[in-house]
């Protein structure tokens, strides 16, 4: 799933009140960590993420696996917060606007 720039820069104002819903620490990306980002997913659709590691490079390659391995979208990256969306097919509860 892509999503255009007009999609991207919606979502980025829907995100922007919002505070991160997981946490990611200095052991990474655990299965617990996993499991509350699949719980989020599923139920936000649009979250934001806290990277707290230390190093730069470690942090860009776990904020790739995030990605990747939830199937999400990165919407946006500030610093130690990432944005994440990933659209729920059962229940939506965002609606994107056309390309």
């Amino acid at each position: 799933m892509t999503i255009s720039q007009v999609q991207r820069r919606h979502l980025r104002g829907l995100a922007h009140a919002r505070k991160p819903v997981v946490w990611i620490g200095q052991q990474g990306l655990t299965a617990g960590v996993r499991r509350e980002l699949e719980t989020a997913l599923s139920a936000h659709e649009l979250i934001k993420v806290s990277v707290r590691v230390g190093d730069r490079a470690k942090r860009d390659t776990l904020i790739a696996e995030l990605a990747v391995t939830s199937g999400a979208e990165l919407v946006q990256r500030i610093g130690n917060v990432v944005t994440l969306y990933r659209a729920n097919t059962d229940a939506p509860r965002l609606a994107l606007p056309a390309r």
